[in-house]
């Protein structure tokens, strides 16, 4: 089955072919935000990760399996153990999932709500699994050994958990959804109007269109606005600093989002209105 070139533009994140990949980071915290393209099954092997879907947070720690969806926005903190964080992640694209689907005739036949948690408990198998990945990354991965063990992956999920079948071969894109609730629940993801577009199942000019009706102003003012209310309300209610909000409101920097706060309320975030 070829199907390398089927990648539409909204969706050019998503890899053409599976993926394992060791993941390592050694210092401090490190926080940051992610479009998740492919579906993802990993495996904490050291630290702790919270990781924050829509407006809810999860915690992850070692020896914790974790699997996000395609088509998701995502905010992490990993924290070091000892200094250092590692993972193995297993992303598994379209391509591998439609072919297994021809192959092994495995649709999906229900929808599962996009938000609902598949939880992946402890089990000999999939640890098995994890463990058997371990030699293959100390070296480069044959591209072939990468499919196979992806497609035993896949098959190891939907035994675990049946469930994961109506996720992994639900192929369509996100149709159109509730743009109020989507956005109140997205607004501190720092990501292009089209990446909102998208996920919301509309065109660029759809969404502006749509947004415009529902909010009576356009997105770019209605997603400042709400970034620095909640700004405001953690700064001088919650009595948080300035430095530690900034960046989980969409702010890419401290300087940019004083400037902004200023120019919102008349005085700069560190200052207490009188």
């Amino acid at each position: 089955m070829e199907c390398k070139n089927d990648i539409s533009e909204k969706t050019k994140d998503a890899a053409t072919g599976p993926r394992i990949v060791l993941n390592t980071y050694s210092g401090n915290t490190i926080e940051g935000e992610a479009f998740v393209a492919d579906h993802i099954f990993s495996y904490i092997l050291q630290g702790k990760q919270d990781v924050w879907l829509a407006d809810q947070k999860h915690s992850y720690r070692e020896g914790d399996f974790r699997f996000f969806r395609r088509n998701q926005l995502t905010k992490y903190v990993k924290s070091t153990t000892d200094g250092s964080f590692r993972s193995i992640a297993v992303h598994i694209d379209q391509c591998t999932l439609k072919e297994m689907s021809e192959q092994y005739g495995l649709k999906a036949n229900s929808i599962i709500d996009a938000h609902a948690a598949l939880l992946i408990h402890s089990g000999a198998l999939l640890k098995g699994f994890v463990d058997s990945l371990v030699p293959y990354l100390q070296q480069q991965m044959d591209d072939r050994i990468v499919s196979l063990k992806a497609k035993e992956l896949v098959l190891l999920l939907i035994q675990h958990n049946p469930a994961f079948k109506n996720v992994l071969f639900d192929f369509n894109e996100p149709g159109k959804i509730d743009l109020e609730a989507f956005m109140n629940s997205h607004y501190r993801y720092n990501v292009p109007m089209e990446r909102f577009a998208f996920l919301t199942g509309r065109s660029l000019s759809g969404f502006k269109r749509d947004f415009e009706k529902q909010f009576n102003t356009s997105p770019g003012r209605w997603l400042l606005r709400k970034r620095l209310d909640t700004a405001r309300f953690l700064i001088e209610q919650q009595k948080e600093k300035p430095s530690d909000v900034y960046l989980d409101l969409g702010f890419e920097d401290l300087s940019h989002f004083s400037f902004a706060y200023k120019k919102e309320f008349g005085y700069a975030p560190n200052k207490k209105h009188s």
